[in-house]
């Protein structure tokens, strides 16, 4: 069984994941439209969001961060089938769990920003198919092995 922590780490990454679906958004531009305050308040009360839909936390966050829609749409470019919000949350959480646990959410942010963000959001690579213990070591070296 997952820890608080990981639980609300997860939900706090897969609902960034739903955000940039329903607006077209690379992840790292999620994330800064959300800005690290924001992040915390959705990871310190993940488990209460967690209640209601995701699509309506989605809402709420979209309105009040003012997140204006792009042009990235990884899901209709993927030629294969499609991980759901879900599981990409359970990659970037693993990710970054591995990568340290001392502040969460600067590490979440360090992630999304960083350059192995846009290989897991490229669905036609399967990177995210990956395990937590390759992806970490893949961007600690900052690129993908062999």
């Amino acid at each position: 069984m997952k820890s608080k922590v990981s639980n609300n780490l997860y939900y706090t990454c897969a609902l960034i994941e739903f955000i940039g679906r329903k607006t077209k958004n690379k992840r790292h531009m999620v994330v800064k439209f959300l800005g690290e305050e924001v992040i915390r308040h959705i990871f310190e009360y993940a488990d209460v969001f967690h209640c209601e839909q995701i699509e309506a936390v989605a809402e709420r966050f979209i309105q009040e961060c003012k997140i204006e829609n792009g042009s990235f749409d990884n899901v209709n470019d993927c030629k294969y089938t499609i991980p759901d919000y879900w599981s990409i949350g359970a990659v970037y959480q693993r990710l970054i769990e591995n990568v340290d646990k001392t502040d969460l959410i600067k590490i979440l942010i360090e992630v999304y920003n960083s350059w192995i963000s846009g290989y897991i959001d490229d669905y036609n690579m399967a990177v995210y198919y990956m395990t937590p213990q390759y992806l970490k070591v893949c961007y600690e070296q900052g690129e993908i092995l062999d």
